[in-house]
């Protein structure tokens, strides 16, 4: 099984809507027991705290479904657990470079690379627009969805 850690600074926004995304387009595409999603924080200021109510109104108005997930911190160990670290922004791989330390199986990515436009994903905490985080979010899962069906070795 693939599995894919999502992360954004606070896992209250970006990063748990890209999980819930990519989940529901898996489970679309029946590829759902082939690739496990989860996500994480760089930071420890959201710890527990559930999805942001921008990102759950989004994701409900869309018809995805969040679940009850709470905020939790990345950690060195979810460096060999994973198979992709994918953040959203240049600063959250920054981040998660000085967590991991080193990166020799290239598992780093920014979620947009995938999309052939390697920038950053505005952070809706801060910007209030939660329509065109989703629509970054969404384009990048829908490119990242492609490259693991032509890249990896899904049943």
């Amino acid at each position: 099984m693939i599995k894919i850690l999502f992360i954004c600074h606070g896992n209250i926004c970006r990063s748990p809507m890209a999980e819930f995304i990519l989940r529901d387009m898996l489970e679309r595409t029946g590829k759902e027991g082939e690739i496990a999603v989860s996500s994480a924080a760089v930071s420890r200021e959201e710890l527990g705290n559930p999805v942001h109510y921008g990102t759950q109104n989004k994701l409900r108005e869309e018809g995805i479904p969040c679940g009850n997930h709470r905020a939790r911190q990345m950690t060195r160990k979810d460096y060999e657990e994973f198979d992709y670290l994918i953040g959203m922004e240049q600063w959250n791989i920054r981040n998660i470079n000085r967590i991991i330390r080193k990166d020799p199986e290239h598992k780093v990515h920014l979620l947009l690379e995938y999309a052939g436009d390697a920038r950053d994903i505005a952070d809706p905490w801060y910007t209030g627009n939660f329509d065109v985080t989703y629509e970054d979010v969404k384009e990048g899962c829908e490119a990242f969805l492609q490259y693991l069906i032509e890249n990896e070795p899904l049943y």
